[in-house]
């Protein structure tokens, strides 16, 4: 077996090549949105309206700290983070033109957010959606991160819920359907802790488009939890109505939240898990 130094090959007129680690280039292409939470609840970067806001009834005003939703100075996974540090009806939102970018078309998106908590342990009782995506009207269509409110320790889940008439045919109560016949991914011991930051992604790929086979993926620290395949993902929201939404009956820590304009691959989750200083990095 023969040995080769960089001596050797630059000595023999080979050029010595350096392994490159993966180009963010199509990270930084595809972000739309980052939320460091260094200083307020606005957007460091955004494509479309950085502003973060609360609907008082048909008002829209922008979002500021209280007593529900705080920086917690140097307690992020880079930084600082938004800390919600009790159960309450504050729910930060921000507007999805040219962020979450909904079409009835051909709709993909990427979200990523860090999550510090104990669930079993911080969690008040019932569900708890930290990000949810909405639009007009729940029964056409409906996309969150919960923890279930009955199981010890609770489930983790990731759900697509489209036209109503699609996922619920017989109208019963969520809970109420068997869990391998909701539009979900169940994690059941998911990598939550007070002490350790938890990376999710959760991505959406071809809904509405009748042509193309439409899915959606959940991420945990890089590692591909599972997929929503084999169903109609068709919705029906007006795209001026569309909102990321945060809190809901959330009680942790929360950082680095971002919005792709695509599917991201396993391999760019990866990487994405692994930036040294979260996504600022990108930009």
């Amino acid at each position: 077996m023969r040995i080769f130094t960089i001596g050797f090959c630059l000595a023999m007129g080979f050029s010595a090549v350096a392994i490159q680690p993966p180009s963010s280039n199509g990270l930084k292409n595809a972000l739309t949105f980052h939320a460091s939470f260094e200083e307020d609840l606005h957007a460091d970067f955004c494509k479309g309206d950085k502003h973060c806001y609360l609907k008082q009834g048909k008002d829209l005003v922008k979002a500021t700290l209280n007593a529900e939703a705080k920086i917690a100075c140097g307690q992020g996974k880079f930084g600082h983070a938004l800390w919600f540090p009790k159960k309450g009806n504050f729910r930060p939102q921000y507007k999805g033109e040219k962020v979450i970018n909904y079409n009835d078309k051909n709709w993909s998106t990427t979200v990523s957010v860090w999550l510090r908590l104990d669930p079993d342990k911080d969690l008040e009782p019932g569900y708890c959606d930290p990000v949810q995506i909405v639009g007009n009207d729940t029964k056409k269509g409906f996309i969150f991160l919960e923890w279930s409110k009955d199981e010890t320790p609770r489930y983790f889940r990731y759900a697509i819920r489209p036209l109503f008439h699609i996922w619920n045919p017989n109208n019963v109560q969520w809970a109420d359907i068997p869990f391998a016949k909701r539009p979900m991914v169940q994690v059941e011991k998911a990598p939550f802790s007070r002490e350790q930051w938890t990376h999710v992604v959760f991505n959406l790929e071809n809904l509405n488009d009748p042509s193309k086979k439409p899915s959606g993926r959940l991420y945990l620290n890089g590692k591909l939890q599972g997929s929503i395949e084999n169903w109609d993902l068709t919705f029906g929201w007006d795209p001026a109505q569309v909102w990321m939404v945060l809190g809901a009956a959330y009680v942790g820590y929360m950082d680095d939240l971002a919005v792709f304009n695509r599917a991201l691959t396993g391999d760019e989750v990866r990487q994405l898990y692994e930036l040294k200083n979260g996504v600022k990095d990108l930009y």
